[in-house]
């Protein structure tokens, strides 16, 4: 059941954009950490483009709503970092293709 939410979790990541990026925050590597604990309790560990980034507000939350709608999640919670500060190289290989860096 825990991989299996998981990978719901997951899927509902894929379902939020950077409003400047077309690529899913997930692809993007801004995801850093996602842990489901007992009670089905979600927590994840995210970051931005850059701090200045105006959907700052917008991608948590978002993030937050998609995870809250999967049946069966009880709590989640969703921290943002800056440390260590997102790079182009944490972005996936079907990301960078999109954007064009490779």
């Amino acid at each position: 059941m825990e991989d299996n939410l998981r990978d719901q979790v997951v899927a509902a990541i894929k379902t939020v954009y950077d409003p400047e990026i077309p690529v899913d925050v997930y692809e993007l590597g801004l995801i850093y950490e996602i842990n489901v604990f007992p009670v089905n309790n979600v927590y994840v560990l995210m970051t931005l483009t850059s701090p200045s980034c105006p959907a700052a507000e917008v991608i948590p939350e978002e993030v937050k709503q998609k995870i809250q709608a999967i049946e069966g999640v009880n709590d989640v919670e969703v921290e943002l970092t800056f440390d260590p500060p997102f790079t182009q190289d944490m972005m996936s290989e079907a990301a960078k293709l999109e954007l064009g860096f490779m």
